[in-house]
């Protein structure tokens, strides 16, 4: 069983909030769970910053046995610094060989 550290989307229309959870790679977005690592709101407060808990020995331990974490969970937890940074521009939409799309 594959297990990915990803965001599951909850809220109301145009208020989004994410919690961070464990899951098997193979439900969807916001489908079952093995355990719930965090939460995430990206919508600033009153303060002008973005909230983020995370419950780090659980995604420590999630890692160590070989959970791969999505690219959005990459980037917060580099942010928070529990993981190296992910390298920025190889994520979608950036095309990794420029020279085979260039028109002749």
């Amino acid at each position: 069983m594959v297990v990915r550290l990803r965001l599951a989307r909850f809220g109301r229309k145009n208020s989004p909030f994410y919690r961070i959870f464990a899951a098997d790679a193979r439900c969807p977005r916001d489908g079952r769970h093995l355990e719930q690592l965090g939460h995430y709101d990206p919508i600033p407060g009153k303060d002008g910053n973005k909230s983020l808990g995370l419950n780090i020995e659980r995604i420590q331990y999630w890692l160590s046995v070989g959970a791969q974490p999505s690219q959005t969970v990459a980037r917060l937890l580099g942010q928070a610094g529990v993981i190296p940074k992910p390298p920025q521009g190889l994520g979608r939409g950036v095309v990794k060989n420029p020279d085979k799309y260039q028109k002749k």
